[in-house]
């Protein structure tokens, strides 16, 4: 008589631990929730670690390449030498937007 009680209460108790393990937070469910959060943390660190690469790269040559140094303030800061024109353009203004409509009849 014992026994099978004994039996029935770990029969519900393993039962219920199986349960737990499958659907709990911290089981399987939970397991995929976390494996899925660090493929996107790894992602992002990949992402930032290139990025990284590409600072340090142009840090340098802002450290150390006079031409480069030009360059980045002509383009970016729109400087000019003496007796330069410098032509700025609206960004919406592009060559295949001019003559989208004229074919209309």
């Amino acid at each position: 008589m014992w026994q099978r009680v004994a039996l029935a209460i770990s029969l519900i108790l393993n039962i219920f631990l199986a349960l737990r393990m499958g659907l709990g937070d911290q089981g399987l469910a939970g397991y995929k929730e976390l494996d899925r959060q660090h493929a996107e943390l790894e992602a992002r660190l990949q992402e930032l670690d290139e990025q990284n690469i590409l600072l340090t790269r142009e840090i340098r040559l802002l450290a150390d390449d006079e031409r480069y140094v030009e360059r980045v303030i002509r383009s970016r800061l729109h400087y000019i030498r003496d007796n330069e024109v410098l032509y700025l353009f609206p960004e919406s203004a592009s060559p295949t937007n001019r003559g989208a409509g004229s074919d209309e009849r």
